[in-house]
């Protein structure tokens, strides 16, 4: 199976997105600050991260440009959730190396497609 590691201070969101990502025969692991979202990441590798921005202790930014740019974790596609929707914070996004950048309020399902596409690429 499939690892997701879903990384937000929001917890009705993790949940939410746990909830219908393990519905969908994945794998989830969460953490609710950007320290441990990290930490987490280098232990159990995930097939792909769903990050927060805005979060206590490290940023969403700080945790993707760590982990693409580093050679044992940069193929983990990254996708930013954030309430953040100006064009710059999109911009420090893509620079950052996260693959989308989603919007808060997003569907779950569209979420959930973006996910499919990245890991059952047939």
């Amino acid at each position: 199976m499939k690892k997701i590691l879903i990384v937000d201070d929001e917890q009705d969101i993790v949940e939410s997105l746990k909830f219908v990502l393990e519905a969908n025969d994945y794998t989830c692991y969460s953490a609710y600050n950007g320290e441990d979202g990290l930490r987490l990441a280098k232990e159990i590798v995930p097939d792909l991260m769903i990050l927060d921005v805005m979060m206590p202790k490290i940023n969403g930014y700080k945790i993707s440009r760590l982990l693409k740019f580093d050679a044992k974790y940069k193929n983990i596609p990254i996708l930013m959730v954030t309430a953040r929707s100006q064009d710059e914070d999109k911009l420090i996004g893509e620079e950052t190396g996260a693959d989308e950048y989603i919007t808060k309020p997003f569907e779950i399902d569209e979420l959930v497609n973006k996910v499919n596409r990245y890991l059952k690429k047939d």
